[in-house]
C-alpha cells in the first residue's frame, strides 16, 4: 500500500475550526477535498488531546530484551567469528525468537557490523617480540636514513583470482584486531610472480619471475637487477637493502653474496609485511591491473610493467617520509600486525 501524504498543520487546524462552527464531516471532506474517514480521525484526536500536532510515536516493542542485547553483543565481542544463525538459536534457546536480520540491526545499533575477515601472516609469540624490538630500536632513526633504503618484495598477481572471504563482528576501526583477522602462510602458485623494489625517489627495476625462484635464481635477480636499480634511483654512498626472511633470502650463500658485495641489509623481523611500504605499491600496482582486465598472461604482464612505470616518485616519497608512523602503529599495536 502506498503512504499517504501527511496533512499539513493548517489544514488540520482549518478542519477543527469548521467542526466547532457546526458543519458535519461530510461537508467538511467535500469542503477540503478530503475523505470522510480523515476528517473524523483529526476530529477524534483533536477532542481527545487538544491538539492537532503529531504526537510521540512509541513504534514497534524491540524484540530484543536489553538484557538479549547484552548477551549477544558479549557473544560476538567473545568470539566475532559467531554466526547469526548461532545468535538466533542461542537467543531462541532463551525463549525469544528473532529472525537474522532483526540480529543485524541490532548489532548494528551497538556500532559492530559483519565485515570480511582479513587475512594477514600468522604470528607467533617470538613474532610478535621480534616485531617490537624492531620497532623500538628504530622510532627515533632519522627520516634521511629511510630515505636510503632500498625496499624490495616479491608479490604474485592472478589473472582471475578470487580469494574466499569469512565475516566477523567488529567495531569500525578493529579490522586487524587477532580475533578479526584470519591467519595466512606463505605458499608459491599464482598466475604471474614479480620481483621489484623501490626507494623514495621512485619505483625500481620489476621483473617477472618465470620459474620456481631457488636461491640461485634470487641472487641472479639481484646481481642483474638490484644494483641497476640503485644506479637509476641515483642512491647515495651507503645505501641498506631491504628483503623479508624468505629462506631464498636469508641462505648462507645469499649472505655470502651480498657480503662480498659490500651491500649492507635491513635486519628484519619475520611475518611483518605491514613494515614493508612496498605493499602499498603492490596493492596500488594490483587496483591499475584489475581496472584495465586483461584477459591473458601475456596482457598481465605487460600491463603490470606499464602501471608499475607509472607510478609517480612522489608517491613512493610519502611512503618513506612516513614510516614512523608505521613503527608507532606497531608499537601502539602491541607488535600485532597494523592496518598499513
Amino acid at each position: 500500500m502506498a503512504k499517504t501524504k501527511e496533512l499539513s498543520k493548517d489544514t488540520r487546524n482549518k478542519i477543527v475550526d469548521l467542526h466547532q462552527a457546526g458543519k458535519t464531516e461530510s461537508a467538511i471532506g467535500k469542503q477540503l477535498g478530503l475523505k470522510k474517514s480523515t476528517v473524523g480521525a483529526i476530529i477524534r484526536k483533536w477532542k481527545t488531546y487538544k491538539t492537532t500536532d503529531n504526537l510521540p510515536r512509541s513504534g514497534a516493542p524491540r524484540k530484543i530484551s536489553p538484557r538479549g542485547v547484552k548477551i549477544i553483543t558479549r557473544t560476538v565481542s567473545k568470539n566475532p567469528r559467531t554466526t547469526q544463525g548461532d545468535l538466533v538459536n542461542d537467543l531462541q534457546r532463551a525463549g525469544t525468537k528473532v529472525t537474522k536480520p532483526t540480529i543485524s540491526n541490532t548489532l548494528r545499533r551497538q556500532v559492530l557490523k559483519s565485515c570480511s575477515a582479513r587475512r594477514v601472516p600468522l604470528l607467533k609469540p617470538v613474532h610478535v617480540q621480534a616485531r617490537l624490538k624492531f620497532a623500538r630500536e628504530h622510532l627515533d632513526d632519522p627520516e634521511e636514513d629511510w630515505e636510503n633504503v632500498i625496499w624490495s618484495d616479491e608479490t604474485k598477481i592472478e589473472l582471475f583470482g578470487k580469494n574466499s572471504t569469512r565475516r566477523v563482528w567488529r567495531t569500525k576501526n578493529a579490522e586487524l584486531h587477532p580475533k578479526n583477522t584470519i591467519p595466512t602462510v606463505k605458499h608459491g602458485g599464482g598466475n604471474i610472480m614479480l620481483c621489484g623494489c623501490f626507494s623514495a625517489k621512485g619505483p625500481g627495476r620489476l621483473i617477472r619471475v618465470k620459474e620456481r625462484m631457488n636461491g640461485a635464481m634470487y641472487r641472479e635477480i639481484l646481481s642483474e637487477n638490484l644494483l641497476p636499480s640503485a644506479r637509476a634511483l641515483k642512491m647515495k654512498h651507503g645505501w641498506v637493502f631491504q628483503h623479508d626472511n624468505d629462506p631464498k633470502h636469508t641462505a648462507r650463500a645469499t649472505k655470502e653474496w651480498l657480503r662480498k658485495k659490500h651491500f649492507k641489509v635491513l635486519e628484519w623481523p619475520s611475518q611483518s609485511p605491514d613494515l614493508n611500504p612496498i605493499e602499498n605499491l603492490w596493492r596500488e600496482l594490483k587496483v591499475s591491473v584489475a581496472q584495465r582486465q586483461p584477459q591473458n598472461i601475456t596482457a598481465l604482464e605487460e600491463i603490470c610493467m606499464a602501471e608499475w612505470a607509472k607510478i609517480p616518485a612522489t608517491v613512493c616519497e610519502n611512503l618513506v617520509k612516513t614510516y614512523r608512523k608505521r613503527l608507532t602503529c606497531v608499537i601502539a599495536n602491541k607488535g600485532y600486525i597494523t592496518k598499513y
